[in-house]
């Protein structure tokens, strides 16, 4: 018996230690050296100041900002909080909240005529989602340039050159990040005082 037991047991050992200790470390070690920025959470830096993550959507509210995503994590990109509300489209506080959210969209932008994109109406699986469609930045434009003080033009440029392609092409759809078009429309276009 002992001698099917004690290598058993070592064994066990061994690999607990090798793939729960020695691997991970490994890998971490590694990515911080070949992908720092992303090992360290995609941070994005304003004079020194952490901004946020290029990962994660934060919740802007002021008319010269675009918006975001609405988010089913907690009281907004609550990472802690983080998953979709799972309602289907027949549950009531769903059909409830996304009624709201045309109203406020439409109270916010009311030079806009065209259909809501469906990403400013909907929340994400994650509700973290830093993106959203160009044609959600477009719906914006108005909005945010009478709150700068600036021609809807120099809005749009702004947001077209912060619209990113498919992955590699193929991968997912052409898309927005809500906080870089923010942060450079603070450098380039500020806030009308």
């Amino acid at each position: 018996m002992r001698q099917i037991l004690v290598p058993a047991v070592m064994l066990t050992l061994i690999i607990t230690v090798l793939t729960g200790l020695v691997y991970p470390l490994a890998v971490t070690g590694l990515s911080r050296v070949l992908f720092p920025h992303q090992a360290n959470g995609s941070l994005i830096t304003v004079n020194g100041k952490i901004a946020g993550s290029a990962l994660i959507g934060q919740k802007f509210t002021k008319p010269g900002y675009f918006h975001g995503r609405p988010s089913a994590a907690g009281d907004g990109y609550d990472a802690a909080n983080s998953g979709g509300t799972n309602l289907g489209p027949t549950n009531q506080a769903l059909i409830n909240r996304v009624a709201d959210d045309i109203k406020k969209f439409r109270l916010e932008n009311p030079t806009y005529t065209g259909p809501i994109p469906a990403d400013l109406l909907t929340t994400s699986a994650s509700g973290l989602d830093p993106d959203i469609s160009p044609a959600s930045a477009f719906a914006q434009v108005d909005r945010v340039a009478k709150a700068r003080g600036v021609p809807p033009e120099t809005i749009r440029q702004t947001a077209e050159r912060h619209v990113e392609g498919r992955q590699f092409g193929i991968f997912g759809e052409p898309r927005v990040n809500v906080l870089a078009l923010n942060l450079d429309l603070d450098k380039t276009v500020p806030a009308a005082r």
